[in-house]
């Protein structure tokens, strides 16, 4: 390894030894504040180094990982999210008995396995950053053991991730026994050069497509995530919802740009079909919900159809519609969960619809930063949820893409009744009856967290030119 590849490196290095050093830490002492700190240390040590290894980009590190700006500005986004998740977690574990530490051991792993995924350039690289980030989820979603619904969730997601996993294994070795190699670049040269056996292929890139729709959860992958968001504790469920989305995501726009945005017409009808079920089943079954968590999660299953509208509209606008759309969901997935973690209380969450009614009257503060979140997904403008929107119908109209566009709106207008629905519950005058799981306790760094948050969701929602200026010089090298 040279030095420029050390260097490139070091930000993934770092998490890694962040993980070991928590785990020695808890062997002499078991502290919740003692790991948080290690823990945030070592997500500000690789954030720094981000910049470091920023001068000598791009390297190839081996054939498996490429770090160039499109790298480091998601392994940057990664980062930050998962310390956001740690600080949410703090608050929420303290309530509860048991032990702490092995939380944030886990989610550093979970955090280096999501940042391998933004920097593969080969099929190898993918299978162990999917495999170190799914294999910590396991254990994450069912980290609180004492509650039958989240072994139940673990449970689920075991098997369910592990069948997933075997379908993208399988178009993996498909792809490698036909086109020799398991670079992303290669097997996109060999495709477009021709001279192999057409079935064969686009039956292993829908293998693999398989593999990687279970992770964005996107219809009809998507029956795993109503119970896995709903079992898992709302912290785990935030880290769900966010990295191990967007990290996905991040493989999709490297194959999308290796490709030129060159996607097949059999293909763009695929996913066309894929993006409108996941959109009208995510916002439809939402509808029906009165568990928030749930509601949360079919809300996601549509927001990762919207998504996908940007993927398949193509065009100039489509790289950055995806970046801005994906940031801006992971802040406010970040919120929403986050706000579930914080009001729960020791016994339960709070996540039923009744658990907020008339929270406004209580606790002021947190209602007004859920229903800044709430609108934020809802597209409302002056927060980053709407640019994220207008970016997204920019590009469906650059291309012309009048049926989704069409399904978008339509889709829009469902989500934003059942987003007032929880909006309207906590404006609601309380009444005598006693709240639900609303903790009386104050996290003190979870609720400055949501603030942070709340307070980014409106400043990129009022002044966004100075985000796109970087996802344009990260994504499009411009």
């Amino acid at each position: 390894m040279t030095e420029a590849q050390f260097v490139a490196l070091s930000p993934l290095i770092l998490v890694g030894l962040a993980a070991l050093v928590v785990m020695l830490a808890a062997s002499f002492k078991r502290s919740n504040g003692l790991a948080l700190g290690l823990t945030l240390a070592g997500f500000a040590a690789s954030l720094v180094s981000l910049a470091w290894a920023a001068k000598v980009a791009p390297v190839q590190v081996t054939p498996l990982i490429l770090i160039d700006r499109l790298a480091l500005f998601y392994l940057g986004l990664v980062f930050l999210t998962g310390a956001a998740v740690a600080l949410l977690g703090h608050g929420y574990f303290e309530k509860r008995a048991g032990y702490r530490d092995e939380f944030y051991m886990l989610l550093l792993m979970a955090t280096l396995g999501a940042g391998v995924l933004v920097a593969t350039t080969h099929f190898a690289a993918l299978f162990i950053g999917l495999e170190l980030l799914t294999i910590s989820l396991y254990a994450l979603v069912g980290y609180t053991r004492t509650e039958p619904r989240s072994l139940e969730a673990g449970l689920k997601y075991l098997v369910l991730a592990t069948v997933s996993t075997s379908f993208l294994l399988f178009g993996v070795a498909l792809l490698y026994a036909e086109l020799g190699t398991m670079e992303f670049g290669k097997m996109v040269d060999l495709i477009r050069q021709g001279g192999h056996r057409e079935t064969l292929v686009n039956g292993a890139i829908a293998l693999v497509g398989i593999g990687i729709g279970f992770k964005l959860a996107l219809v009809p992958l998507h029956m795993w995530t109503p119970d896995v968001y709903e079992g898992a504790p709302a912290p785990v469920t935030a880290f769900v919802a966010t990295v191990s989305k967007g990290a996905m995501t991040a493989v999709l726009l490297r194959l999308y740009l290796l490709v030129g945005g060159a996607i097949p017409d059999s293909v763009m009808t695929l996913l066309s079909v894929i993006a409108i079920l996941s959109m009208f089943v995510g916002n439809l079954l939402a509808l029906l919900q009165d568990n928030v968590k749930r509601i949360l999660a079919y809300s996601s299953i549509a927001h990762l159809g919207y998504l996908l509208v940007a993927f398949i509209a193509g065009g100039n606008f489509a790289p950055e519609a995806v970046t801005y759309y994906l940031i801006a969901y992971m802040a406010t997935s970040l919120g929403t969960f986050g706000m579930v973690s914080v009001i729960s209380g020791r016994e339960r969450e709070a996540e039923e619809l009744r658990d907020y009614a008339g929270l406004f009257w209580r606790r002021p503060f947190e209602a007004g930063v859920f229903a800044a979140m709430l609108m934020s997904l809802a597209g409302i403008p002056l927060t980053a949820g709407f640019i994220g929107k207008f970016y997204l119908l920019a590009a469906g109209v650059d291309m012309g893409a009048w049926v989704l566009l069409g399904s978008v709106v339509i889709n829009s207008a469902l989500g934003l009744f059942y987003y007032l629905r929880i909006v309207a519950s906590m404006y609601a005058a309380e009444t005598s009856a006693k709240p639900g799981a609303a903790a009386r306790e104050v996290a003190l760094l979870g609720s400055a967290t949501l603030a942070a948050l709340a307070l980014c969701l409106i400043w990129l929602g009022v002044f966004p030119a100075g985000l796109i200026t970087l996802i344009r010089s990260a994504v499009l090298g411009v």
